[in-house]
Order: structure tokens, then C-alpha cells, then sequence
């Protein structure tokens, strides 16, 4: 058997939709007719199939061939941390040769967090970290759980510490050169003592090579990346640094060595311009890299909450203190006052108070008690507690938190789309206009020396950095502010969204109120026994898990009373049910519920309006066709529903409740709390018709639910926002998940994304618009008019300062508040 060929390779793709042996062969004969392939294996246990090619056919083809057999191809994400990033430039070269791979359908790299994720077919992480590489971005497969997350927190050490020594270096160079040439411009006199002592020559020699050594020592990092890019054909900020210090550095040497090849007039030397552009742009990137580590805080507080160990009972009743990692399901952990939980679990013995506000954001501690559930993360307080264990490592509820707040860390906002095609083509603009700088001035008769310096000047006052850092820190700082207030966003792109909200739509049961129905009336007809229809009822409602049914169901064994067997039970969704119980037929629902089965209900009419007025809602009973009873059910308005619709109101919101109740009880509930707009008798399928008709009329539509019936309606908003639970909080329909069930965190959820919008706003216009107004005064568009030259030194400042004031924008984010009253 011949070797294979170098271009040879296996391609291992999912496949969605086997069935049998008969899909196997089928698929097989399939991907073995497409040109270039030598073997197709078909695995139907593990779903995937193993394609050996000779180099020449694409992925997407053989995905193609097995989507027209009739299966499915899922697509797969890789994460990759990515190093060597300095720019929006660095960021679309990353993306471009991302997209370039194998099987690749979308590459979005994120310039504040050093990550990217690759969606695409048949991926596997080591070539597309190997491709980043050779294009000058060493890359790595994310790790795992805390360890990636200890790993970027001392890589961001050592980037800030290396930063600072090159800095400090730099600078012990630079001031004896930047004293030597501009001390005699402002202190003539030691201009005079200078020359005396020393002489010009000698005097430019020590800042040649003092000027040489920041630029190989501190400054090797502006030309070890921006060269290689250069060359690549996808130029950096770095590149724009190396060539301006460079150009500025080759002049002076050339006035140095050989003043006879320059024009007259011209022979000056710049090395002051390159030590001190080099020298201002590493403090840039120091403060830079100090901002950007307080950007991802909040991120690593919550990696820290998970401890390190915790102790255990084994089945013979010893206790042994454990690594975190090694715990298993069912383990039994157990737990002293003040100590951190290290797992999910339940509880099984003991009582106590857990303070479980660095994951929801409510401040008092929540009582436990056996068979409530607690957090990893989360701290005992009061007494001892013994928990069995339920989730671990990747699977528990502060780790979900975490994984989806780097997911939407990791996003991007849809006004990114417009940034990225501008910085596509920054760089090499400013090179071009460089040029031209250059070729202006030299033509129109300028010293050779001042167009070389206004060229500088145009190279180093451009900063792509502040362009590429404009939205990504401001998601950065967003969602870890949003994670601290119990505000998850499962996706970046949801801050944008909540800013253009227009309308918030409620669905009522389970979000504005406790969902805890209890029944507060039961009046049976006169010539019915109570006792034997409330068992009746009870019996019927029993097999129901609607809460109105588990109320009923519960006020019936509070009595005592013996429920007897139900069968041929049937429920219709926003009417009511049917079962048959001891031979008789039980019927328990709405008026229209008993209608349609021929049952008059006007007898109980009034008393029915009666209750639903008071925000009850009258559920009518009939027993063999006959009217017999009429209960009320009511579900309490949770505590915090009040001040989240107030606060909803003073960011000027109107808000619509969505419930199945009739129409009186519906508005007597919304009138007590003050709702805008009621959509009563919604049955759960037509949510969604309820929140287009919204859309219609208001505009981008936020939708809250509990995230069970209603995630189609979630799913229609532009924003779903679902209301977990410390446990519920991956609800896979929202957009949005209030960990602690809280609806403040509704208006706290659409100021934040205003806040972050606005943020990013403003770090747009100071980007864009430092950039617009500064690189044609770097070009000496004012001289002509009598105005100043800027000189390479000041454009080195000015674009050191640009980028570290759109970072330190962004940070004022972390101190944000939510509406007055609201507390998430």
C-alpha cells in the first residue's frame, strides 16, 4: 500500500438522522462518490463519519453530499484563546484567516477578552490555533473550568509586569536623550555648555545609541510583531510604530554617517521623535493593560468563589476533607457556619441560612431547610448543614453563570459590523496617507527632513487600538457589572437590543406573582354535600399539574378529606379539565369550559364576577352534567413586582400583562399594580400572536416569562428575559435570565444595556473622531494657514492617551446603578 500523499487527510464530520445499517451503507456510497475522497467510514453508534480525502475535497462538499442523502450535518464551535493582539487591524487579519480554514462558516475574535470562537463543520481546535500562529497570533484551545480562567489572570500579570519593566527601561534611556536635543530649546544656556563640553557630533552619537538600545531593548516588541505583519500583507498598529521609530531612527542615522547623501538643510537628527514615541506608547499599553485587568474582575471574583476543598461523609459515617474536583453525585458534603459550599446539592439534614447574593444579587440570606436546594459558590451562615451533592465541576450553577457570561463577553454587538469593515481598511489608509504626506511636502519644495517628520507624525497619531476596544470592553465591563446584580446575558448582542426596547409584556403567573396558587373560596349549590364535591373536585383536578389544580388538590388533603381514583382524564389548555371520578363525570374550569359541554352556568354568574373583581380567579365545578359548586383560586403579587413596575415606568417603559385569566380578574390585578395594557383569556399558544401585535404597535418587544409555557413568546421578543431561579437559570429560550427570579432585574436588565450602548457611543465618536480630526493635522493641513505642525512626540501622546481614555470609559460602567429603587 502506497504512503499517503502530504495534502492527504481524515475529515471526521456528526451526523444527525441514522437510523439503521441501511443509513450506514447509504451515507458511505454517498461521501465515496464524491472526487477526492479515497474512504468513507460510517460509525452509527457514535453518529459520525470518518472521511479519508486526498487533500482536494472541501468540507463544505462533503457536507453538502450529506445533506442531499437526507441527513443532517450540525454545526460545532471551537474556542481558542488568542495572544498578540494589539488593534482592530490584528482582530479582522485574525477573523480573515479563521475564515479562510476548512469547514469554517463564521470566526468572530474578540479583541478585550484575547478569545475567538469558530463555528463551522467538522472543526478541530490544533490547525486552527496552528493557522492563527502562522499569521502571527499564537493560539491554544481554551482549557476547561478554572483553569483557563488562573491561566489568562497570570498571563495578564506578566503581560502588565513585562509592560512596566520595558517601560521603566525605556524611560532611564530616553530622558538623557529627549534632555540632550530638547533641554538646549528650552534652557539655552545648557544648549551652550553642551556644545562647549561635548560637541554636536559627540552629542548625537550618545543618543544614537542610546535611542538604538530602547528601540532594540524595550521597543523589539513594536518590530518583532509589526514587521512580520507587514510583510504579510496585514499591517497592525504595531506596524505602524515600527515603520514611524524606524523612519525617524534611519533619518537621524543617515544625518549621522553620510550628511552629504541629504539635501541641505536637511541634516537633523530625530532620535529624541523615535525613543520617546516608543517609550509613550509602551505607557499607553501599560495603563492600557492596568484598565483592561479591572475590565474582567468581576469575571474572576466569581471564579474564586468555587473553594478548593471540602469535607465529606463517607457511608461508614468518617469524615475526610476532599479536593473540590474529586467530589461525585451523592456525595455527602458537609457544612460549618461560614463555610463556602463547594458543590450544587440538596439538603438533607440541618437548618441554617445561605447568603446566596454573589449569585443573585438579593442581599438576605435565604433559609434552608432538608430538601431545599443550594448553589455552589454560596456561603452557610447561621448553623450546620449536610448536603448532598447533585452537580460538580462544569455542571453546577456558578459554573453555567460564569460559562455564560464569557459567552456573552465574548459577543459582538450588531454596530460592531459597521466598525469592523472601517478598520478592515484603517491601516493601510494611514500607510497610504503617509505617503502622501511625505510626497506633498517633498514636492512642494519642503525641507526633506519636515515631510519625513509629518509622515512620522501621520504613522504614529493613528490608533486603530481605540477603534477595536470601543464595544468589546464596554460588553466586557457590561455583562460582569449585569453578573453581579443577578443579570445574566446568555448572548453580547441582547445590551444593544435592551436599549431599543419600547414595550415590556409580563406574562403574570410565576413571574408578577409568587406562582403559588392557594384557593380561597369554595361554594357548593344548595342540595350538594361540600364534602363530597371538594373530594370530587380534588380528585379530578388531581392528575392536573396546572398550580390552580395542585391548590385545589392541597386545600383538599388540609381538610383531610379522602380523594377517590380518577380516570379518563383530559385537560384543555385555557379552559379547564374532564375525569371521571367514583362513575361520575367531573368537569372544573371556565364558563366557556362547561358551555361547550351544555352546562348552564348563570346560576353562579354573579358570585363568579363577584370574586374575579377582587383579582380572584372563579373556576366553575359540575357533577354529571349538572352546575355544582364554584371555587377562587388567587396566586399573591410577589414583593419586589410593585417597585420593578414603578421603576419599569420611570425609564419610561409601559408595561403589558399577559395572563389566562378572565378579563375581570385580569384588569383587577393590573389596576392594583398599575399596569399599562392587559391581554386576558391568552391561551399559551397565542403569546406569541400577542407579542407581534405589540411589536406592531409599540416596537422592539421585551418579553418576561418563567421560561416554560412561555418560551415561544421569548423566543418571538426581540429580548426574552426568563425569570430563574438560582437552579434555572440556563433557560435556553431567553435572551436575558434574572438568577434570582427577581423582576427588578427587568428595568436593571434595559438601563444597563441603555448605559452600555451609550458607553459604546461614546468611545465610537472619540475614536472615530480623534482619528478624523488629528491624522490630516499629523499630515500638516494646518500650515499652510499659519497653524501648527504636530510634532511625532505629541502624536505619540495623543494616541498613548486615546486608547487608554476609550478603556477607562468603559470601566465607569462597573460603577453602575440600577433605576432608583431597584436592587436586581
Amino acid at each position: 500500500m502506497a504512503p499517503p500523499a502530504d495534502t492527504d487527510r481524515t475529515v471526521t464530520l456528526p451526523i444527525e438522522g441514522m437510523t439503521c445499517a441501511s443509513c450506514v451503507a447509504r451515507l458511505e456510497r454517498v461521501l465515496g462518490k464524491v472526487e477526492g475522497v479515497h474512504q468513507a467510514t460510517v460509525n452509527l453508534a457514535t453518529a459520525q463519519a470518518s472521511i479519508h480525502t486526498d487533500g482536494s475535497a472541501s468540507v463544505a462538499r462533503l457536507v453538502d453530499a450529506v445533506e442531499k442523502a437526507g441527513f443532517h450535518v450540525p454545526a460545532s464551535t471551537v474556542e481558542l484563546t488568542v495572544e498578540g493582539m494589539t488593534c482592530a487591524s490584528c482582530v479582522a487579519r485574525a477573523e480573515r484567516v479563521l475564515g479562510k480554514q476548512p469547514g469554517v462558516l463564521e470566526a468572530s475574535v474578540n479583541l478585550a477578552t484575547g478569545r475567538a470562537q469558530v463555528r463551522g463543520h467538522g472543526l478541530q481546535a490544533q490547525p486552527l490555533a496552528a493557522a492563527l500562529g502562522r499569521a502571527g497570533f499564537p493560539s491554544r484551545p481554551l482549557a476547561e473550568g478554572g483553569h483557563e480562567h488562573a491561566r489568562r489572570e497570570q498571563q495578564q500579570a506578566d503581560e502588565q509586569h513585562a509592560l512596566g519593566r520595558d517601560l521603566l527601561l525605556a524611560a532611564v534611556l530616553t530622558l538623557p536623550v529627549f534632555v540632550l536635543e530638547m533641554g538646549g530649546h528650552l534652557f539655552p544656556p545648557l544648549h551652550h555648555w553642551l556644545h562647549a563640553a561635548i560637541g554636536q557630533q559627540a552629542l548625537w552619537w550618545l543618543q544614537a545609541l542610546l535611542t538604538t538600545a530602547v528601540l532594540a531593548g524595550p521597543g523589539r516588541r513594536f518590530y518583532h510583531h509589526g514587521i512580520p505583519a507587514l510583510l504579510r500583507g496585514g499591517p497592525d498598529m504595531n506596524s505602524l510604530v515600527a515603520m514611524g521609530t524606524l523612519a525617524a531612527w534611519g533619518y537621524s542615522l543617515v544625518a549621522l554617517l553620510a550628511p552629504a547623501a541629504l539635501p541641505a538643510g536637511s541634516v537633523h537628527v530625530y532620535f529624541e521623535s523615535a525613543a520617546v514615541i516608543v517609550t509613550l506608547v509602551l505607557a499607553g499599553r501599560w495603563l492600557e493593560a492596568r484598565a483592561r485587568g479591572q475590565s474582567s474582575a468581576a469575571i474572576a471574583r466569581l471564579v474564586k468563589l468555587q473553594p478548593e476543598q471540602a469535607r465529606v461523609r463517607r457511608a461508614d459515617g468518617s469524615e475526610h476533607t476532599v479536593a473540590v474536583a474529586a467530589l461525585q453525585a451523592a456525595d455527602i458534603l458537609l457544612l460549618r457556619p461560614g463555610e463556602r459550599i463547594a458543590a450544587d446539592g440538596v439538603v438533607v439534614e440541618g437548618h441554617s441560612a445561605v447568603d446566596e447574593s454573589m449569585l443573585s444579587g438579593e442581599p438576605l440570606p435565604v433559609d434552608k431547610r432538608p430538601g431545599d436546594a443550594v448553589s455552589a459558590g454560596t456561603i452557610n451562615t447561621t448553623g450546620a448543614l449536610a448536603v448532598q451533592v447533585q452537580a460538580v465541576a462544569g455542571d453546577t450553577t456558578l459554573a453555567r453563570i460564569i460559562t455564560l457570561v464569557e459567552q456573552a463577553q465574548g459577543g459582538k454587538l450588531p454596530i460592531q459590523a459597521k466598525v469592523d469593515q472601517v478598520t478592515r481598511w484603517f491601516v493601510p489608509a494611514v500607510m497610504l496617507l503617509a505617503l502622501l504626506a511625505f510626497a506633498g511636502w517633498w514636492l512642494i519644495g519642503s525641507r526633506l527632513d519636515l515631510a519625513v517628520v509629518n509622515a512620522i507624525a501621520v504613522l504614529i497619531i493613528a490608533c486603530p487600538c481605540a477603534m477595536g476596544l470601543a464595544t468589546p470592553v464596554s460588553i466586557l465591563v457590561a455583562t460582569g457589572r449585569g453578573a453581579e446584580l443577578g443579570i445574566l446575558l446568555r448572548r453580547g448582542q441582547a445590551l444593544q437590543q435592551l436599549a431599543g426596547i419600547r414595550v415590556v409584556a409580563a406574562d403574570k403567573t410565576g413571574t408578577l406573582t409568587e406562582g403559588k396558587a392557594v384557593l380561597t373560596d369554595f361554594h357548593p349549590r344548595p342540595g350538594f354535600d361540600p364534602e363530597y364535591v371538594a373530594a370530587a373536585v380534588a380528585a379530578a383536578e388531581s392528575p392536573s399539574e396546572h398550580p390552580s389544580a395542585q391548590a385545589i388538590v392541597a386545600a383538599a388533603r388540609a381538610q383531610g378529606l379522602r380523594l377517590p381514583p380518577a380516570s379518563e382524564f383530559s385537560a384543555l389548555p385555557g379552559r379547564g379539565i374532564s375525569a371521571l371520578v367514583d362513575g361520575s363525570q367531573v368537569l372544573v374550569g371556565s364558563a366557556e369550559h362547561l358551555a361547550d359541554a351544555g352546562i348552564d352556568t348563570q346560576p353562579l354568574a354573579a358570585v363568579a364576577r363577584h370574586l374575579a373583581e377582587q383579582g380572584r380567579s372563579p373556576l366553575y365545578a359540575a357533577i354529571d352534567g349538572e352546575l355544582a359548586a364554584i371555587l377562587a383560586v388567587a396566586d399573591s403579587i410577589k414583593p419586589s413586582t410593585p417597585g420593578a413596575l414603578a421603576a419599569l415606568h420611570g425609564l419610561g417603559l409601559p408595561v403589558a400583562m399577559v395572563s389566562g385569566d378572565n378579563r375581570i380578574t385580569a384588569e383587577a390585578i393590573a389596576g392594583e399594580l398599575g399596569i399599562d395594557e392587559v391581554h386576558a383569556q391568552v391561551l399559551p399558544a397565542q403569546k406569541v400572536d400577542v407579542v407581534k401585535a405589540l411589536q406592531a404597535r409599540h416596537g422592539p418587544v421585551a418579553f418576561v416569562g418563567d421560561g416554560i409555557n412561555d418560551a415561544p413568546a421569548l423566543a418571538t421578543a426581540e429580548v426574552g428575559i426568563a425569570v430563574g431561579t438560582g437552579t434555572d437559570i440556563a433557560i435556553e429560550a431567553g435572551d436575558v435570565v434574572l438568577v434570582g427570579g427577581n423582576l427588578q432585574g427587568v428595568a436593571s436588565a434595559i438601563a444597563l444595556g441603555r448605559a452600555t450602548l451609550r458607553n459604546i457611543h461614546q468611545n465610537l465618536f472619540w475614536a472615530f473622531a480623534y482619528n478624523a480630526a488629528l491624522i490630516p493635522v499629523a499630515a500638516g493641513i494646518l500650515v499652510p494657514f499659519g497653524g501648527p505642525a504636530l510634532s511625532p512626540v505629541l502624536a505619540a501622546a495623543a494616541m498613548a492617551l486615546s486608547s487608554v481614555f476609550v478603556v477607562s470609559n468603559a470601566l465607569r460602567l462597573r460603577r453602575f446603578q440600577p433605576p432608583r429603587g431597584v436592587a436586581a
